[in-house]
């Protein structure tokens, strides 16, 4: 059974632990070392592996201190050659490729590109022995695959293009800001539309990550995909 807790998610820091009860895992490590140690109580040498989307320090900045615990990290070389200073502990660093798929523990992963401003950035479709199927996707504004038997879903929805609208209007959000955003986010409206394009006819349950501060409702947007989905919906 695939358990999901997250330990931060938004601009301030990405960070969620996976586990099918045998092989637990980081999804991004965007929070302090101290604050990682403190949600897994301690108990990091647990870890099989972090996972790592990209290279921006809101969902790497503890990634050397992992490494110094002894956990290995999965990433693309983009996102190894955008984070600095690993040379000490390079033997931790595992390199993965889009539609190459690998295993750690009792996860097969398949890695697909995703569309964001950082060196080849990740998405990731992990499936465990039980036949569950956990698509993890954040900081991309589009997402070009389609995928079946999906069992649980971890999306970003960063914002809604009429709260962003309203905001850069009165001056909340500055107009130069919306054109990264609308280029690097995943927005409500295309959620809903990435959604609709999936079978998610065995979902079980999905949950909205990395909603903005400024941007967002998250009791409406839970209740919006939740309306349209008929599934469970968390806000993480």
């Amino acid at each position: 059974m695939v358990e999901f807790t997250p330990f931060a998610s938004g601009s301030s820091g990405n960070c969620y632990r996976i586990t099918d009860g045998r092989t637990p895992l980081l999804l991004e490590c965007g929070i302090s070392i101290n604050d990682i140690l403190r949600n897994l109580k301690f108990g990091v040498s647990s870890l099989a592996g972090c996972l790592l989307s990209h290279g921006h320090s809101d969902h790497s900045r503890a990634v050397k201190d992992l490494m110094k615990f002894g956990v290995d990290i999965y990433l693309s070389q983009g996102t190894a050659d955008e984070i600095s200073g690993l040379g000490p502990w390079r033997h931790r660093i595992n390199i993965i490729k889009a539609k190459q798929q690998f295993r750690i523990g009792t996860w097969t992963i398949l890695p697909f590109e995703t569309q964001h401003d950082a060196a080849e950035p990740l998405g990731f479709l992990l499936a465990n022995q039980d036949g569950e199927k956990l698509l993890y996707a954040t900081d991309t504004y589009y997402i070009r695959y389609r995928f079946s038997g999906l069992t649980h879903i971890m999306v970003e929805c960063n914002y809604s293009l009429d709260i962003l609208n309203r905001n850069v209007e009165a001056g909340v959000v500055p107009k130069e800001l919306k054109g990264r955003i609308l280029k690097s986010h995943f927005s409500l409206e295309n959620v809903k539309d990435f959604l609709q394009a999936n079978d998610l006819s065995k979902v079980q349950e999905i949950w909205l990550i990395h909603l903005s501060n400024d941007n967002s409702d998250s009791e409406r947007f839970k209740r919006e995909i939740q309306s349209l989905t008929g599934k469970p919906v968390y806000i993480a």
